[in-house]
């Protein structure tokens, strides 16, 4: 047994996932968690509806991006939060893992905990071949700019409130997930990946599901990657 943080708040930013949405927050461990917020995207479906009536603290964002999504979440929050933990609403992470995410910082052991899908079990098909290979060069090329070593640049992750605040998160689209871990580094924050598993999403995925996804996003990975080392960051 461990002491979990008594205020942790979960963000789970969403697009049409009224198919997946309700059987996320039912896997989640309500017990734990002080404020669920699922920020709407702009669904044209069911999803804020089911997520409401789920029990969830629905927010509207108008402007389209993962970033965007993430940080309407952020400016939520409640005010003496200890720990946030960010997951997608589409089923494809396992929502009762989120324990064994927030142990190391209710520990004190890591300030940031990134849910890792590579180093964990995966469903054959559950990270498409342009995904799998995208995150494989974004993690080279943070380890041969930074020093970094991450197998992952995975949506399910935790992170220290105050740490987050340190990070002063900008990215309002695809390169979200990889902005944080590039900061979380230069900021000096205790990172961990702790393996997590990984099914096939319910729904086609916006990102990865589509060529012009997965584009935009490599694109917008890459570049984020380059202008926070010509930065100096």
């Amino acid at each position: 047994p461990f002491a979990m943080p008594t205020t942790l708040d979960v963000v789970i930013p969403v697009l049409n996932e009224e198919d997946s949405i309700a059987l996320v927050i039912r896997d989640l461990p309500r017990e734990e968690i002080s404020l669920l917020l699922v920020v709407d995207n702009g669904s044209d479906d069911l999803t804020a509806e089911i997520a409401r009536a789920e029990g969830a603290v629905v927010l509207d964002e108008a402007e389209r991006g993962y970033g965007a999504a993430c940080l309407r979440g952020i400016a939520n929050l409640e005010p003496e939060i200890d720990t946030v933990v960010f997951l997608d609403g589409d089923y494809s992470d396992s929502p009762e893992e989120l324990t064994s995410l927030v142990k190391p910082i209710s520990e004190d052991k890591a300030d940031m905990v990134i849910g890792s899908r590579i180093l964990g079990q995966r469903e054959p098909g559950a990270l498409p071949p342009q995904a799998y290979w995208g995150n494989k060069l974004a993690c080279f090329l943070m380890r041969i700019l930074w020093g970094i070593r991450y197998t992952d640049l995975g949506p399910f992750r935790a992170i220290r409130r105050s740490s987050l605040d340190q990070l002063g998160m900008r990215d309002r689209n695809f390169g979200w997930t990889i902005e944080m871990q590039i900061k979380a580094h230069t900021n000096g924050l205790r990172i961990l990946e702790e393996p997590v598993s990984y099914r096939r999403r319910t729904g086609v995925s916006k990102i990865s599901g589509t060529i012009s996804g997965a584009f935009k996003a490599g694109y917008k990975i890459l570049y984020t990657i380059f202008r926070y080392r010509l930065s100096g960051s």
